[in-house]
């Protein structure tokens, strides 16, 4: 009778344990419906490839109208539902080929990514701004992906006049949820209009767009109480985002992430401030995050 009751009260003990367990999985998934992949890791987030397989479909710029067309690349599953989505530019005189190695770098971690070509290849930031917009546009309303992404949930990056044309949409576009310059030219230096996250990216040794004219007044103008941050990159050049770099990917997807997708799981690789070392010259920013 005894040995009975003890067992009676070690599966009620499990029971009640198991259902604590999915409660508090349930209230973890609807406190964020939009976490995609597993916890990140530092391995995880400088992986050339993240959990999901990746797909990619053309967009012609006979098709589109206000940009000059590009490629999408997305996770090939549906079985997580939507994804965040974020439209990407090149610079001066390149087309999207520059910037390309973003597009499955970030979408096998749970992002549609449209690198996108511009109209000509001399278009200025404001031009290359309201042409990042076009692409997200076309992204939400009228693509074959469009009912993978979640239109609410949107960014923009850009290297150089694309990332001076990514403060351009910012400030047009109060509502999206980050904005990443990689390296970006602009002849506005201030931008205290912005209100969406943003994650300057500079390098140490560019000479074309010199930190201490371009990245850091960018970053010193923006608001106070607006989640934003400074990476310097060391040992770098301006032309540093047309390659594959592990620095680059892994802080503008924890951006992306921590405020695309609301995930603060990825906090830990932002706040505590990263220190200086082998690729980083500096690393500025406000800690916590608010947003």
């Amino acid at each position: 009778m005894r040995t009975r009751l003890i067992r009676t009260g070690l599966a009620t003990l499990l029971a009640v344990g198991g259902l604590v367990t999915s409660q508090s999985v349930a209230a973890r998934a609807a406190d964020n419906p939009y976490e995609r992949g597993p916890a990140p890791t530092q391995s995880s987030i400088e992986a050339a490839r993240g959990p999901y397989a990746v797909s990619r479909t053309t967009v012609s710029a006979l098709s589109v109208s206000g940009f000059g067309g590009g490629t999408i690349y997305y996770p090939t599953s549906t079985a997580d539902g939507t994804f965040g989505a974020v439209a990407i530019s090149p610079g001066y005189t390149a087309s999207q080929s520059s910037i390309a190695w973003l597009g499955p770098r970030l979408a096998s971690q749970g992002f549609v990514v449209f690198t996108i070509d511009t109209t000509t290849t001399l278009d200025q930031p404001d031009s290359r701004g309201r042409q990042l917009l076009a692409a997200l546009d076309h992204l939400t309303q009228r693509s074959a992906v469009r009912g993978r992404v979640d239109a609410n949930r949107l960014g923009v990056m850009g290297h150089s006049m694309g990332g001076g044309g990514t403060l351009e949409a910012a400030k047009s576009r109060p509502s999206l949820r980050a904005a990443i310059p990689l390296t970006g030219w602009n002849l506005d230096k201030s931008w205290p209009e912005l209100r969406t996250p943003t994650l300057v990216v500079g390098a140490d040794g560019d000479t074309v767009a010199p930190v201490a004219t371009h990245s850091e007044p960018f970053y010193e103008s923006l608001p106070g109480t607006l989640d934003k941050a400074y990476l310097e990159l060391n040992g770098a050049t301006h032309f540093t985002p047309n390659s594959s770099d592990t620095t680059i990917a892994k802080y503008s997807l924890s951006w992306l992430k921590r405020f695309v997708d609301d995930d603060t799981r990825y906090e830990q690789f932002l706040c505590p401030l990263p220190r200086p070392g082998l690729t980083i010259e500096e690393y500025r920013g406000n800690c916590p995050h608010g947003s």
